[in-house]
């Protein structure tokens, strides 16, 4: 009975991750835009669970910021406004080009292959222009630097601020700005590589900086996507 008990919370526990894995995927590709209203009826519906398991699923991601739960209106995506963009760059500024530093003055064998393999993955997503590996994969380079970095907190800081900004951008970017510029990623492995950590972090603070001035905050974005074809396909 304990044994089947452990297994039932396990699978649960499986299933909601594969929720929240699902819909902040579908935000790093923009394909969910902010303000999109989540259902339970439509978390349901879509991954073929219950509603308690819809129910923890939206809880875990309003406590990573990709939802907002509003009072007797429901579960929303994440909708930033300028504020929320000047401090979410604010923080990455502030936290990212100290960490890249690091990075480059720890980083072992497999870290080093690990985003190399990445910005090989973005390079080939541009030559094949597909335009949401582009953009999901410019995001999760940021991430994987806290990764290899070995700090699970920092990781898991990162991954929320970057997925924020890949609303923020979705509401506010222009075309130039939705994604990483073409070789910046690779500067900054290669300054990682030369274990030169004041360059890596110079560059990664202008990188942002680049992001954030691609910013246009008189554009809006309201979209009604069908969100059950949506997420059953990421």
């Amino acid at each position: 009975m304990v044994e089947n008990s452990i297994s039932d919370a396990a699978s649960a526990l499986d299933d909601e991750h594969k929720i929240v894995d699902r819909v902040y995927s579908a935000v790093m590709q923009h394909t969910l835009a902010p303000n999109t209203k989540l259902s339970e009826s439509t978390i349901c519906e879509s991954f073929g669970v219950g509603r308690m398991k819809a129910r923890r699923a939206l809880l875990l991601l309003a406590s990573q910021g990709i939802v907002d739960l509003r009072s007797n209106r429901g579960a929303f995506i994440a909708c930033p406004d300028q504020r929320d963009a000047d401090e979410v760059f604010e923080a990455r500024i502030h936290i990212e080009p100290s960490l890249v530093g690091q990075v480059a003055d720890r980083i072992d064998r497999a870290g080093l292959k690990a985003l190399g393999d990445h910005v090989k993955m973005e390079k080939a997503a541009r030559r094949a222009d597909n335009r949401q590996d582009i953009i999901r994969l410019s995001g999760e380079f940021h991430v994987l630097i806290a990764t290899v970095s070995g700090n699970k907190f920092l990781t898991r800081t990162l991954r929320e601020l970057v997925t924020r900004t890949s609303l923020i951008v979705a509401l506010f970017g222009s075309g130039e700005s939705s994604c990483c510029r073409d070789d910046e990623h690779e500067k900054i492995l290669e300054a990682i590589k030369s274990r030169n950590a004041g360059q890596a972090s110079e560059l990664t603070r202008e990188h942002l900086e680049h992001i954030r001035l691609g910013l246009d905050f008189s554009q809006t974005h309201n979209s009604e996507p069908d969100l059950i074809s949506l997420l059953r396909a990421n």
